[in-house]
């Protein structure tokens, strides 16, 4: 057997390498910058080992640096592919090396500036790359394995009694994943719709398990999906003279929310007031209570957990409030949320 050991720590003192020039000099640029370059070392080393193992084993594949295919922007930590520099790359150098019982391994969530700048792409980013292939590769499907058995009508971890779901479609994915639900990205799934590739998600601890199929089809009698949302602030913001909170102000709070980065998971307009409620990410919280505070007046509010359920029904609802607070609460035929708090 021909051992891979030296060639894996040659490759893998080549990426500490670049490591250590970007630490040796003194910052000079944003944090995220620095952020990004670092972080992309962790999917290099790993594919990297993965790779030599793979090859030791007796299984040929090809390693790739996916900074070398997949284009973005500068906009680090969440940075934007660039569809036309990207699939010109998937076609030039991907595709060749998918032969007959070859496979490619590559890396996940990162990708590179015209500049040669590590990049990574946000939340969930190694699906999307995942998906960002499969597109362009117009691949049969996507599998995407988890540690959980399925997608589940809600979390496990606070509700022991979640049951699996074995079949969603695009759209009802990206509306749980809006409430919060800890499935698929939607940025995800808009590349596998755009062309109708079915996505599995399965569980690498138990891979018989069917898991769940996600696609365009219409999925009738679905149970209800309940999203909780824990350490929510509310944000009470209302004008000082009485007068209607109108598009100007509401206009003037989002473009703060805009440049903070920040998205409201509900809000609420009144005659005077706006209500916005929001993860409790501090900093950015009393970033935006002051400069609101410029034109309305600002109550920041904590200790908020805000409960959707999407095909809910009145006993469900009743059950998981009862014995609590509601302090806001809105609907539609088949969304319910409530922000609670213990009674």
């Amino acid at each position: 057997m021909v051992t891979e050991a030296l060639p894996c720590e040659n490759q893998l003192k080549d990426f500490f390498t670049e490591v250590e020039w970007l630490l040796h000099d003194k910052p000079v640029r944003e944090f995220d910058y620095y952020y990004d370059q670092i972080v992309c070392v962790g999917e290099l080393l790993s594919t990297a080992i993965m790779s030599h193992y793979l090859r030791e084993s007796g299984q040929e594949n090809t390693w790739i640096d996916v900074r070398d295919i997949i284009r973005t922007d500068d906009n680090f930590r969440d940075a934007t592919v660039d569809w036309t520099i990207t699939s010109d790359q998937v076609n030039r150098v991907i595709k060749p090396a998918l032969k007959p019982g070859k496979i490619v391994i590559t890396q996940g969530y990162i990708g590179a500036t015209d500049e040669n700048e590590s990049t990574t792409l946000g939340r969930e980013g190694s699906d999307y790359t995942a998906a960002v292939f499969a597109n362009i590769l117009d691949a049969e499907s996507q599998t995407i394995w988890k540690d959980v058995e399925s997608v589940m009508n809600a979390d496990p971890r606070q509700f022991p009694d979640a049951k699996p779901i074995q079949e969603l479609n695009y759209a009802e994915v990206i509306e749980m994943a809006y409430y919060g639900a800890q499935v698929i990205h939607p940025k995800t799934i808009k590349p596998l719709q755009n062309k109708g590739i079915p996505l599995y998600v399965k569980c690498f601890l138990k891979p018989e398990l069917p898991g769940t199929q996600i696609h365009h089809q219409s999925i009738p009698n679905l149970p209800p999906v309940i999203v909780l949302k824990e350490n929510q602030v509310l944000l009470d913001m209302r004008s000082r003279d009485f007068s209607f909170v109108g598009e100007q102000h509401v206009g003037q709070i989002y473009r703060i929310l805009e440049e903070l980065k920040l998205k409201p998971n509900l809000t609420q307009n009144g005659a005077i007031s706006f209500l916005c409620v929001l993860d409790n990410h501090d900093e950015k919280i009393q970033k935006l209570a002051l400069e609101a505070s410029a034109f309305v007046d600002v109550q920041v509010m904590k200790g908020y957990s805000l409960l959707t359920i999407r095909h809910y029904n009145a006993e469900l609802f009743a059950k998981l409030t009862e014995g609590k607070q509601i302090s806001l609460q809105q609907q539609t035929p088949e969304t319910i949320q409530a922000l609670i708090t213990n009674g």
